[in-house]
């Protein structure tokens, strides 16, 4: 899927003005989000490293980052157990043994609007979601089947979902934010490349983890929820 979203970066035309306004504008509230989640609470490589670039950049390099064609930060888009309805039930558990990535109060609002985003996407262009959010076309029809109430909700229960792109490679948003700042379109266009690339192959890496456990490992809802996503496709 991810392969053939990168050919399509090659010619972006179908994609809807409004659309591609919209993600820039929540692109650039996500890497603000990052900044201020970097000054709030220290520590994190790659949140320090995008408030380090992103407090430099000038309103125009702001919006040269925030266009690229896939949302910067990901809630688990290509996990199917979280937009299934049969784990409506279970989700919300926040103590998953990680630490969330966004601990400060703006992180519900921005979780809402990515989430909100993500849905409209997924009802009414299901390709652009696929491409834009690096979601499976099944994960992409899941989401489609909640109501508007249910994926607020989700939002609600789930702030710790969002975590940026590349969230172990500081060394990716140095590269990607610096060619935002330079204004050379060449070098913007490689990083943002690049970073689809990187993308595709974390989705593929996920997906041969999860090809290889049986469904109570994989979707670890329960058994009954696995049978229920087997069923599903």
């Amino acid at each position: 899927m991810l392969l053939q979203c990168e050919t399509e970066l090659a010619d972006d035309h179908w994609l809807r003005e409004d659309t591609l306004a919209s993600l820039r504008e929540l692109n650039e509230e996500c890497l603000e989000l990052c900044a201020a989640q970097a000054r709030a609470q220290p520590g994190n490589a790659t949140l320090t490293e995008i408030a380090r670039q992103w407090s430099s950049l000038e309103l125009a390099a702001r919006a040269r980052a925030g266009g690229c064609l896939y949302l910067l930060v990901d809630a688990g888009f290509a996990e199917p157990e979280r937009w299934r309805r049969c784990a409506l039930p279970q989700v919300g558990d926040a103590g998953q043994g990680y630490a969330p990535f966004f601990t400060i109060a703006a992180s519900a609002a921005v979780a809402q609007a990515v989430l909100t985003f993500a849905w409209h996407l997924a009802r009414c262009q299901g390709a652009a979601a696929r491409l834009l959010l690096a979601m499976p076309a099944g994960c992409v029809a899941a989401l489609a089947s909640h109501t508007l109430g249910e994926v607020r909700r989700l939002a609600l229960r789930n702030p710790h979902w969002l975590k940026p792109r590349w969230a172990q490679r500081p060394a990716m948003w140095r590269e990607f934010l610096s060619a935002a700042a330079s204004g050379d379109a060449a070098r913007l266009e490689r990083a943002r490349l690049r970073g689809q690339r990187l993308l595709a192959a974390e989705a593929r890496a996920a997906a041969a983890v999860r090809a290889s456990l049986p469904p109570s490992a994989a979707y670890p809802q329960g058994a009954e929820a696995a049978r229920l996503q087997m069923e599903l496709g």
